[in-house]
Formats: structure tokens, sequence, C-alpha cells
């Protein structure tokens, strides 16, 4: 059986890409390197890629230039779930980033193998996670 390197990217579909964009930059703290006005990329650490699409632009095909080749439809709706991996040193900055910013974490979960989560909300209702090791087996 071939092995699967890990996943490489996640995608969240949102409702205004500006608004998004100043949760993810502003609050997070991540760095957009591609953009237009129906996609942001960011690198989320560890070798992973978090795409946010505008909810409706991702239903025709995309047919990239110099024959580079297509990218089929998609589409998602809903609030989704996503964890980001973090230090458990970091813990304590992260909720205080999001209390600076006036975001409500909504649960927090100690993990039997050692490992704490936060959990609250992005601009379009997502519910995100931070999460330090020993939420799973192989994390």
């Amino acid at each position: 059986m071939p092995r699967l390197n890990g996943v490489l990217e996640t995608a969240l579909y949102v409702a205004d890409m500006p608004h998004a964009r100043s949760f993810f930059e502003g609050v997070m703290g991540l760095e957009p390197f591609n953009a237009d006005h129906r996609f942001t990329a960011y690198d989320a650490g560890a070798g992973s890629v978090l795409l946010l699409f505008l909810y409706g632009e991702t239903l025709e095909t995309v047919v990239l230039p110099d024959d580079m080749g297509t990218i089929p439809p998609h589409d998602g709706a809903g609030r989704v779930h996503l964890a980001f991996a973090i230090a458990e040193r970091d813990l304590a900055a992260w909720e205080q980033q999001l209390h600076d910013h006036g975001i409500e974490i909504e649960g927090r979960t100690h993990w039997p193998r050692g490992g704490e989560s936060l959990y609250f909300r992005d601009t379009d209702g997502h519910l995100l996670e931070l999460a330090t090791p020993g939420v799973w087996p192989n994390y």
C-alpha cells in the first residue's frame, strides 16, 4: 500500500473574503502567500496549507494558464471544524490573543493523553481548535 505523507490542504468556504482575511491574518497571525478575489492561501505550519474560498466561486472548472492543467469544481457548506497544532508552552499566549481580539472560547478539553484543546469560532462560524500535543496517538 502506498503511504500518505499528511494532509497538505484544508479548505474553508467564507462569505466575505476581506472579513475572513482580517480574522485569519489579524487574530491567527497567518500570512497569505497567494490570493485573488476568490481565494486566499496561508502557510498553516508543518507543510500544511489553509485555503479560504469565497462561497460560490469554485463551482466551475478553473483552467490554469500555459497548459498547466485544470482544477475541478468543489464546494462546501455549513460550519466545519479544523484544528491547528500548537506547542503546550504557547497555550496561554493563544488564550490571551483570543481574549485581546474579543474572541470567545466556547470550549476547553483536557484529553486523557495530556493534550489540551481550546475551541472558538471564525467570522463564518467555523469551529476552530488550538490543540497541544497529546490529543491523538500520533500527536
